[in-house]
């Protein structure tokens, strides 16, 4: 039992750190904007991650193109790793650090977003296809860890949750895209009665 009230504390303080970190909640509400801005000028957001990032990826792109709080319009979001034949294929052909790039310079265009998550910000496969948006003109958001490992160097709009803990990063990040899709969903089409 003390466990469990143990590991129910600790992603609660983490949370009210959260709550407290005025840098993290501006970058949050440029994330918003940003995305916004991509889907308002027919842009599309895209999603990476790996292990339960992925799964988060899989998640938040599906809260965007299905629905989240209420019925409205699909918008445009989907995870680069959802064909796994693609995967596979670029994985055992080129390099698993390759994946995301190489979709991403297939499906992304200007104007579009991509946004990563990793729990330690220093996956290949990711930063790689961060690199791959500069000369796509693509923005990229990172969700990550305290440090922001090294995909801060090439993020635009760093997300950095305050733990070293991954599955308390993790459950920080899908909370950040929570809101993240909330806002987007009542932004562009307001909130019903």
């Amino acid at each position: 039992m003390n466990r469990i009230k143990e590991a129910i504390q600790q992603s609660v303080d983490v949370k009210l750190n959260l709550l407290h970190d005025a840098t993290l909640l501006s970058s949050l509400e440029k994330s918003v904007e940003a995305c916004l801005q991509s889907l308002n000028n027919g842009g599309k957001i895209l999603f990476c991650g790996n292990g339960g990032s992925a799964a988060d990826a899989q998640h938040l792109a599906a809260e965007l193109s299905g629905r989240f709080y209420f019925d409205r319009p699909p918008l445009n979001a989907e995870a680069l790793h959802v064909n796994t034949s693609f995967l596979t294929a670029v994985a055992n052909d080129y390099s698993y650090d390759e994946v995301f790039a190489r979709m991403l310079r297939a499906q992304g265009r200007p104007g579009d977003i991509l946004i990563g998550l990793s729990t330690s910000g220093n996956s290949p496969n990711i930063i790689r296809a961060f690199e791959a948006t500069k000369a796509l003109r693509i923005l990229c958001i990172a969700f990550t860890g305290q440090t922001g490992g090294k995909m801060k160097e090439y993020a635009d709009i760093l997300l950095n949750v305050p733990s070293t803990d991954t599955p308390r990063i993790q459950e920080s990040h899908i909370l950040l895209g929570h809101i993240l899709c909330e806002l987007i969903e009542r932004r562009m089409f307001g909130k019903p009665e």
